[in-house]
């Protein structure tokens, strides 16, 4: 067995613009109030993984491992794990000292109840991974053994708590997961416990004081915010009522302002592990869309460096193809689609494209969404495309995409890390599926390109992984399935007396255990 005994190392991370001088030591007590933007769905995080329940059920519950901003695995509920040299056999070990947040005791039991059952009957995310795995068992209180198939790279890279979250098996076990009444009362193990929930108004938890890690959490609780209106946002923040805007909880065009406030401080550091990706759907069954000239003019069309600069603040990067520049095997030679009009143009020529008018969809997120669709429509137009607006609400655009039922539209995804755990849903043919639109929603097929993923997700060691990921990223470049737009940053802005908040490559998702308040 090689071992890989990692000892626990949370690193403060001072924010990039921060000014204002660390205190030696932490001190303990004090409130924090976040927003939470909009309002989570639920608190399981082991059944609903949108952003929201993430950030704030990430807080109460955890994973085995965290990552930090190398995503590099550290110890959480595991202190220590190994490997086979082959990569096929994992082996975990726990810590002894964890109870849940009503007094029993964590073990090896709840992991392997978490996977094995809960999480390949709740996570559709997971359980795509979990297909590698042939066996979770637990010789004794505090190991975990995951025997694998075959080698699956990124696997190391999923116990994270947005994607394995340990639920307790003593109160799920034998119910109805999804209506457990436990999903309305979080128990975790994690440095906050569960205390209300205001529905409308506030989520609120409170230290755990029997928290595993020794002299932590440092804050005496937490209120979430839900606060519908963006610009009351900005003004609870300038008021003092908050004290930390988690990114893409207000307008961009307000960043500058707020950041510029005193005591303001602002870092994009935090989102390394979901490296959030935006690009336009663009629906492959139907004409002109369907004709991959049309797809490579939309890409010259488009004014990304624009859209960067003017709506986003010159955060963000912009996006060669599907992996992202902050992801395992990102291929930096792609060539690149630059604005290009004139290109377009020859492309639609070519193709012989009839002046079709295409729908397009915004993403219903807020004021920049919105702009960035009429500057889109504004390049499309130029080069002879026409586009209908089609206006929706978050419910209403969910569906739309759900059922294939649009031309075009915005949406963004995250990577998780690796191509294999957030890329790959995107473009191979047996995540075509209505119902969701988080998967293949293009209806892009290519069994070239099924097979290179296939193949990249099990091959060993990553150098032959990362061979061919360098060829499914060319020949999706090629074939422009969807629009890449923007490798998305996404700053968090938080009065400067917080220290000590982004140490983790998910941010504010699990930042609170390590926060504290300069009194």
């Amino acid at each position: 067995m090689k071992k890989l005994l990692l000892q626990a190392a949370l690193a403060a991370a001072l924010p990039l613009s921060c000014i204002n001088v660390q205190a030696a030591e932490p001190t303990d007590g004090g409130t924090l109030n976040v927003v939470v933007q909009p309002e989570p769905p639920s608190l399981m995080i082991g059944i609903y993984s949108n952003a929201p329940t993430q950030q704030v059920a990430g807080n109460i519950y955890e994973g085995l491992l965290r990552y930090d901003k190398n995503l590099e695995p550290q110890p959480l509920l595991a202190k220590s794990w190994e490997s086979s040299e082959d990569g096929t056999t994992w082996t975990f070990h726990l810590k002894e000292n964890v109870t849940w947040h009503d007094g029993k005791p964590f073990t090896s039991a709840d992991v392997v109840f978490s996977v094995d059952k809960f999480l390949r009957e709740t996570n559709s995310r997971l359980r795509q991974s979990l297909e590698y795995v042939d066996s979770i068992t637990a010789p004794d209180d505090y190991t975990v053994v995951f025997q694998l198939k075959e080698p699956f790279g990124p696997f190391i890279g999923l116990f994270e708590t947005g994607t394995m979250p340990m639920v307790p098996k003593h109160i799920y076990e034998g119910t109805d997961y999804k209506t457990n009444p436990a999903n309305h009362h979080p128990i975790g193990t994690g440095p906050f416990k569960f205390d209300e929930w205001q529905k409308g108004s506030y989520i609120h938890a409170v230290r755990n004081d029997n928290y595993h890690q020794e002299g932590l959490p440092h804050l005496d609780e937490i209120y979430w915010h839900v606060i519908p209106d963006a610009a009351s946002r900005s003004v609870a923040y300038e008021t003092g009522k908050i004290d930390v805007l988690p990114g893409g909880s207000v307008e961009n065009f307000d960043i500058p302002r707020l950041t510029g406030l005193e005591n303001s401080c602002v870092t994009s550091e935090g989102w390394e592990y979901f490296s959030p990706h935006a690009w336009l759907w663009i629906n492959n069954r139907n004409y002109p869309m369907s004709d991959k000239r049309f797809r490579q003019a939309i890409m010259y069309a488009m004014d990304r460096e624009f859209a960067k600069n003017a709506l986003w603040n010159g955060y963000g990067k912009i996006a060669k193809g599907p992996i992202s520049s902050k992801t395992k095997f990102f291929d930096e030679d792609l060539p690149d689609y630059e604005y290009n009009p004139e290109k377009a143009k020859e492309l639609l020529k070519e193709m012989g494209y009839d002046g079709t008018p295409v729908r397009l969809m915004p993403m219903p997120y807020g004021e920049t969404w919105q702009r960035w669709a009429e500057a889109i429509r504004q390049n499309l137009s130029e080069v002879g495309i026409e586009t209908d607006m089609v206006a929706t609400d978050v419910a209403g655009w969910n569906q739309k995409l759900s059922d294939w039922d649009y031309d075009l539209s915005f949406s963004y995804l995250y990577q998780y890390g690796d191509p294999a755990l957030g890329v790959s849903r995107s473009y191979i043919s047996d995540n075509i599926a209505k119902g969701s639109p988080w998967n293949n929603v293009e209806g892009y097929a290519n069994e070239k390109v099924d097979q290179l993923f296939d193949e990249a997700a099990t091959a060993f060691p990553d150098s032959k992984r990362a061979e061919l990921y360098k060829q499914v990223q060319q020949q999706l470049v090629e074939d422009v399935p969807v629009g890449w737009l923007l490798e998305l940053e996404f700053p968090t802005i938080y009065n400067c007396k917080v220290h000590n908040l982004i140490d983790s490559a998910i941010g504010v998702n699990d930042a609170f255990g390590t926060a504290w308040i300069e009194q």
